[in-house]
């Protein structure tokens, strides 16, 4: 059996579900609370992946829904581990929304969820510092960094 950093890479992760009625407004459209639990679920599974340890979300930056989506396409979310800071970490998730039928994809959403890793307690413990090492990585970990430190000027105001 491997470990799990030889089959995977730790830092990204990539899921799709399927659409169904039961996620519909009254639109006939996916409910925006549905896809943010979505967001929220893989968010987790990316971060607590990475840290190998319970993780829960501490802040989400704004979620703007670009394009609606069908009840009926295929909702794949790439995400990935762009920066670590003690105990957390930011989690960028690209929302592509895919038509099946016509063989269409839209990009409907991009989120950053910042998640913290905590003991068996929920008391923050230290996550695993994040190297980038490409430059897609490189750049999401500066955004990242400029990110909190934007959400850190926000609260002193507040």
């Amino acid at each position: 059996m491997d470990n799990l950093e030889n089959v995977f890479d730790i830092k990204s992760l990539t899921m799709s579900v399927l659409m169904t009625p039961t996620m519909a407004n009254f639109k006939g459209r996916v409910h925006g609370g549905d896809l943010l639990k979505l967001l929220d679920q893989v968010a987790y599974a990316c971060a607590s992946r990475y840290c190998g340890e319970y993780v829960v979300t501490l802040s989400v930056d704004s979620v703007t829904f670009k394009y609606p989506i069908e009840v009926g396409n295929l909702v794949t979310f790439l995400a990935s581990v762009n920066y670590t800071g003690t105990s957390s970490l930011e989690v960028g998730i690209k929302v592509i929304a895919e038509d099946i039928h016509k063989r269409i994809v839209t990009h409907t959403n991009s989120a950053y969820f910042t998640m913290v890793c905590v003991d068996k307690n929920g008391k923050p413990i230290a996550a695993p510092k994040l190297e980038p090492k490409t430059p897609t990585e490189i750049r999401r970990y500066n955004n990242a960094k400029k990110r909190k430190q934007a959400r850190i000027e926000l609260s002193k105001k507040n």
